[in-house]
């Protein structure tokens, strides 16, 4: 499908439902698009739901963006070379979000929302989890990480990822921590925007967790309780 047939699709098919734009690509890693993917279609917020980037029907462009209503990074590789990937799309994602847009990041996402390197989307910057005085998990394998949710405690698929640092007096809202205090997930305005980041995978299937060998725990209603929070306004 040629990009302007898949924007006739979100148009006139879909009856103008407001568009989420998901990227799949080599800033990413294979489950990860389709889980977010399947996340926001499953959801209560009626979108129509597009995969975005250099090999879909839909580049990640301005153009494409400006249609769209929400824009989702998943989970992906290293920082280093997702930024590498994503740079030349840097001004294009910051002014969607500027503009009223929505961004959604999970893990590398969430990553990618900070400064060293990547979009700049945040209050403040982000690290690695793992480097964290205090932290539970000290290597970068798929496993469980313990959280803070509304000040609820739950076990969340987790690989390597960040915290956020805010700057002091930042406008942001704290959604989770981990259990040494760091945070975990939050959301915050940029511009007219709005983004929402977690470094732990609330998005992640059952199927995530089996095929590392373990515990399934169910956390679909974090990830709702993202999303949610970044659709707000």
């Amino acid at each position: 499908m040629r990009a302007e047939a898949a924007m006739a699709h979100s148009d006139t098919t879909a009856g103008r439902r407001p568009l989420a734009l998901v990227y799949r690509g080599p800033a990413s890693l294979p489950g990860c698009p389709e889980a977010v993917a399947g996340l926001l279609a499953s959801g209560p917020w009626d979108l129509d739901v597009l995969f975005t980037g250099p090999d879909e029907a839909l580049p990640l462009s301005a153009e494409s963006l400006s249609h769209a209503a929400l824009y989702a990074q998943p989970g992906g590789g290293t920082l280093s070379r997702a930024y590498r990937k994503l740079r030349r799309q840097r001004r294009a994602i910051r002014d969607f979000v500027h503009d009223g847009g929505r961004y959604l990041g999970f893990c590398l996402g969430g990553y990618l929302a900070g400064a060293t390197p990547g979009f700049g989307l945040l209050p403040g910057d982000t690290d690695q989890y793992i480097s964290s005085p205090g932290a539970t998990v000290h290597d970068e394998g798929n496993t469980l990480v313990r959280v803070s949710w509304r000040g609820c405690p739950r076990t969340v698929f987790f690989q390597d990822g960040p915290l956020f640092v805010l700057d002091e007096n930042a406008d942001a809202r704290v959604l989770a921590t981990y259990d040494n205090g760091t945070l975990a997930a939050l959301v915050a305005p940029f511009g007219g925007g709005r983004v929402a980041v977690t470094g732990p995978h609330p998005e992640a299937t059952d199927g995530w967790y089996t095929d590392h060998g373990l515990p399934v725990h169910h956390t679909r209603d974090l990830a709702l309780d993202l999303v949610e929070a970044v659709m707000q306004g």
